[in-house]
């Protein structure tokens, strides 16, 4: 007569899975990226020639290349642009613009900016390269 051996219970082994979950977490973490919403994602033109930022009064319009404006950071349409720009004018010290606009925008709409600062005779317009 055979001696039955009792059987052995199965069982899953989870230490190393959890060490599996890890270190996929910590590879997760380390390439993710994180953004800062309240920053354009533009990629400015090079400038071999464009000189440092020095003046702080000053108005930043950004323009992505679907036509979106912003004034400071927040959306803007056109028609708040003109009125923006004509309260500036009004100011003792006119401010200057510093135009940030990605690579591939349509020349329209920087010139639309440009056009609009000239008739309220706002200071200088600015181009940020990188």
């Amino acid at each position: 007569m055979k001696r039955l051996r009792p059987r052995r219970k199965a069982e899953i082994n989870i230490v190393p899975l959890i060490d599996v979950l890890i270190v996929l977490i910590f590879f997760f973490l380390m390439t993710m990226q994180f953004r800062n919403l309240n920053v354009l994602n533009i990629t400015p033109p090079k400038m071999e020639t464009a000189g440092k930022a020095g003046e702080v009064d000053q108005l930043v319009v950004g323009i992505t290349p679907e036509g979106e404006y912003f004034l400071n950071n927040e959306k803007i349409t056109e028609d708040e642009i003109k009125v923006a720009f004509a309260e500036a004018a009004q100011q003792e010290q006119k401010p200057n613009i510093l135009v940030q606009a990605d690579e591939d925008v349509p020349l329209k709409y920087v010139t639309f900016v440009m056009d609009e600062s000239n008739k309220v005779e706002l200071g200088k317009v600015r181009l940020q390269a990188r």
